[in-house]
């Protein structure tokens, strides 16, 4: 009852015009901005941060959430209609979605994409709403042992978790954990790999590195891998929607794709795109019409949307009341919430209720425009897809260049933006993840202070490592998180012998 009353208080404010408005724009530019292949909600998030600053906090963070679930609405278009994913979230829908248009079917996968991606945002929503006072109660048992430990598990979880070579994957977690140290340190005062630059006294501002890492190195690879006039898309549609055959196959693979997706999202480093893989696998296991899948099979199209939307808005549970983000999007996202003088935490909900539940209550509001938006409007935002290459991504460039100025005021910080996007362009290009490493830069200043308060207070000692039951949790998930991606080659390789 206590969460309905505060939520009921939410709506108040989310229902303010000034308010919807927002959303309506977040919603709109992350719907664009999903459609765009290469750049992704993070990517959105990033080049649109500066624009929150001179926002208050509710309206900040509704327009950045906007963003963030407006592109998952959006990601599945390029996927469906050119068979280029606007994100990896959005990767599983290009495996039935782009058959079915072929098909003749782009209508239906449209249609279906936007009504698996609003029940799925709606009942996750529902789910943080109920969910998110138990998990922040639980957070107020954190120490500074455990939550140097629950970093870890985030860093290791996010790491151990990318696609490809684990190793790529750690060894970019440790590069973001040396940019991180950069500066004076916080407490004995001494430079640390400043290199006698005076500009990097202060640290690296892990926004320029954020905009660096996500908006100029994932432009650059999109800018040349992406070739104008190769792909020919639709842009002329009929009737957007599905048939009662479609709906009947579909809404149990919905259904049973949303809570998963949530739970997935919730899970530090584990994101829309291993919650979207994870549904389409379900979803295909337990179908009647198996030998459909990757030939335009709906449910395969409609289970995936579905967790990518509610993976999204569980991702917000950890950094709204742990203070860890969740994936990339919310990393770029709690970095704001620190710029606005906001402590993400258990705290949050006490001192900053209005804000927390304002902005889920602007979820179920935004969730019916994203609906309305990628139905009856999907023809005619399709259409920014046909923009040439050359023209979009210096016009995106050049945004980079102005929010990192606005952000530093300095001409230095130009120069890191320089450094750091073409670093993370060459990292993209090696098949390096950029999220290990986006997450160490936000993440590592609170790891090391943590550690140093939780070491000090036991005295010098590491007994706090497992000086709780809690911390011995954390360090069981973090050894299984790194076992994990093992077990299940193991378990594909024995299954396919039997095969």
């Amino acid at each position: 009852m206590g969460s309905l009353h505060m939520l009921m208080h939410g709506f108040t404010i989310a229902g303010q015009p000034i308010n919807i408005l927002w959303v309506t724009i977040g919603g709109v530019l992350g719907t664009i901005i999903g459609m765009l292949p290469g750049l992704g909600p993070a990517t959105g998030v990033a080049v649109l941060l500066p624009l929150t600053f001179t926002m208050g906090p509710v309206a900040a963070l509704i327009t950045m959430c906007g963003v963030y679930y407006g592109a998952m609405y959006g990601g599945s278009r390029a996927s469906i209609l050119i068979n280029t994913p606007g994100d990896g979230a959005a990767i599983a829908a290009t495996f039935d979605g782009y058959p079915m248009a072929m098909n003749g079917g782009a209508e239906r996968a449209l249609a279906i994409s936007a009504i698996a991606s609003f029940i799925g945002g709606t009942i996750s929503t529902v789910l943080i709403a109920f969910t998110a006072i138990p998990v922040s109660r639980f957070a107020l048992k954190f120490g500074p042992g455990e939550y140097f430990l629950l970093y870890v598990f985030a860093l290791v979880a996010t790491a151990a978790m990318t696609e490809g070579s684990m190793r790529k994957g750690f060894l970019s977690m440790i590069i973001g954990l040396m940019i991180a140290t950069i500066g004076i340190d916080m407490q004995s005062g001494v430079s640390r790999f400043t290199f006698g630059i005076l500009e990097l006294q202060g640290g690296i501002d892990f926004l320029i590195v954020i905009i660096a890492v996500f908006a100029f190195g994932e432009v650059l690879k999109s800018f040349r891998s992406i070739r104008d006039g190769k792909k020919q898309m639709q842009t002329h549609f009929g009737r957007i929607w599905i048939t009662r055959e479609d709906w009947r196959r579909s809404w149990k693979h919905i259904l049973r794709s949303t809570p998963l997706g949530f739970f997935v999202g919730v899970l530090p480093g584990a994101g829309g795109t291993i919650a979207s893989l994870m549904a389409y696998n379900t979803a295909k296991q337990f179908s009647p019409y198996k030998d459909e899948f990757g030939n335009g099979a709906i449910e395969g199209l409609a289970a995936p949307e579905a967790a990518n939307n509610a993976a999204s808005v569980g991702a917000l549970i950890p950094m709204l009341a742990l203070g860890v983000p969740g994936s990339g999007t919310t990393a770029v996202m709690m970095g704001a919430l620190l710029m606005l003088g906001l402590q993400p935490g258990p705290k949050l909900f006490q001192n900053q209720g209005d804000i927390v539940w304002g902005l889920i209550a602007s979820m179920f509001i935004g969730n019916i425009i994203l609906a309305i938006i990628n139905l009856p409007l999907a023809g005619i935002l399709v259409r920014v897809l046909a923009v040439p290459p050359r023209i979009l991504y210096p016009v995106v460039l050049g945004l980079t260049f102005i929010g990192t100025y606005a952000i530093a005021n300095s001409v230095a910080s130009f120069y890191l933006l320089l450094v750091f996007g073409i670093a993370g362009y060459f990292l993209v290009k090696a098949d390096y993840p950029t999220s290990p490493l986006v997450l160490a830069v936000i993440v590592g200043n609170s790891m090391e202070q943590s550690f140093r308060r939780a070491f000090t207070l036991s005295n010098g000692s590491c007994k706090f490592l497992v000086g709780s039951p809690l911390c011995i949790v954390l360090i069981l998930l973090t050894i299984g998180s790194v076992l994990l991606p093992y077990v299940q080659k193991a378990m594909s390789a024995r299954n396919k012998a039997k095969a």
